[in-house]
């Protein structure tokens, strides 16, 4: 049995230490992208995910905003971290933007009244398939990412900067690029307290 898919699993980490430069076509990156959107699964089919990739200048300009509303929240003695921190992802080539259109959740809310109040639910569970899926794809590509969520706190600035309809709601932002710090060692607990088998 191939073993690329769990290893990739297995690989994929956090990465802090990005880098803007990649032995990565632009092109490639978003093909890759275009198929995690594509092929991730949704509850009911209902291909809910709404996906915005921002690269160059449009990506530094996240990050710049992002570190401007936190400038005037986070307390003067402890934003030095997090500066460093908006600043590593603003090394990197890209963010990849991650939203739920709410139209859908509320279509389906509508069309199968039984189960209303899963699809909300389901709607954040196909989201992180996704963000898994994207993730896992960068990772296999040679490149490091991160899942950041400064939603709410950035949902106004980035609906006015790229018209993102009203009902995509913004989930978590994805920086990326080229691995310049390796993460270090994973703990992990014990797989038999997480994982039981039955026969």
């Amino acid at each position: 049995m191939e073993q690329n898919f769990i290893k990739a699993v297995e690989n994929r980490r956090s990465v802090y230490g990005l880098g803007g430069k990649t032995s990565v076509p632009d092109e490639e990156l978003l093909d890759l992208i275009r198929r995690a959107v594509k092929a991730s699964p949704t509850a009911f089919n209902s291909q809910g995910g709404r996906v915005a990739v921002l690269l160059g200048s449009q990506h530094e300009k996240l990050w710049d905003q992002t570190l401007g509303i936190l400038r005037g929240l986070v307390p003067a003695g402890g934003f030095a971290k997090t500066e460093q921190k908006i600043r590593s992802f603003r090394a990197g080539h890209g963010t990849v933007l991650f939203f739920e259109d709410q139209g859908v959740v509320r279509g389906l809310q509508k069309n199968f009244p039984l189960y209303r109040d899963n699809f909300p639910v389901w709607s954040l569970q196909s989201s992180g398939m996704l963000q898994v899926v994207v993730w896992t794809a960068l990772e296999e590509a040679g490149l490091g990412a991160s899942l950041q969520h400064y939603n709410p706190l950035i949902d106004e600035k980035v609906r006015e900067n790229w018209k993102t309809p009203q009902d995509w709601k913004l989930l978590a932002q994805m920086p990326f690029g080229s691995v310049t710090e390796k993460p270090g060692e994973k703990e992990f607990l014990p797989v038999e307290e997480r994982l039981k088998v039955f026969r």
